[in-house]
């Protein structure tokens, strides 16, 4: 069953982002602090745009989830005054980058990032997916995915457009099955920008 996210699903939503985030598996052993990853893909959605949160729950467990934000610019705006004050003591930007970890922390500080032409302009919207693994090939993803379009086109939101690492080829077999399309950026780095016109 798809449903709203609830605050009661925040620990769930975090555990889920940590056993998918390294290509679709477990970051663990590269990430050990199992609160970065999640403070930055997925907490902060929880907390700035919830009414864009849903998950797939089985028997009362979420064990997927879909996270959105409307307006990309709003969203950082946020992100910046509201999120990250929270952030700053326990994950402190590093003089050095010398680790993963030192890496995500300095994405954490460097919302802005988010900000890219022609994506912000065309894609206003952006989301993130993720299902763990023996949920996945089995229609939720799909079905994650069209909750989440539904409630952006009854917002009025043009189309969207999201992030993922271009070597994890299942993840975009998947988005090219939902019809999105490559978006050129500039110096993409490890990262694939797609869009979908809504």
């Amino acid at each position: 069953m798809i449903r709203p996210y609830r605050p009661t699903d925040r620990a769930a939503v975090y555990d889920i982002c940590v056993r998918t985030a390294q290509d679709g598996g477990d970051s663990r052993a590269v990430y050990p602090d199992v609160e970065l990853l999640p403070s930055i893909f997925a907490g902060p959605y929880l907390e700035l745009a919830p009414s864009l949160a849903f998950v797939l729950d089985d028997g009362g467990q979420a064990v997927g989830y879909v996270l959105g934000a409307a307006d990309t610019a709003a969203f950082v705006a946020a992100y910046r005054s509201r999120w990250l004050p929270n952030l700053v003591s326990r994950f402190p930007l590093p003089a050095e980058v010398t680790t993963p970890s030192d890496h995500m922390i300095t994405l954490m500080h460097d919302p802005e990032r988010m900000m890219l032409l022609p994506l912000i302009a065309d894609y206003p919207a952006h989301l993130h997916i993720d299902l763990l693994p023996a949920y996945q090939r089995r229609g939720h993803g799909r079905a994650l995915m069209e909750r989440l379009l539904t409630a952006l086109r009854a917002a009025g939101v043009p189309a969207v457009h999201l992030g993922m690492v271009t070597t994890n080829t299942n993840a975009r077999a998947f988005y090219d099955r939902l019809g999105f399309h490559e978006i050129d950026v500039p110096n993409p780095g490890p990262v694939t920008y797609l869009g979908l016109r809504l």
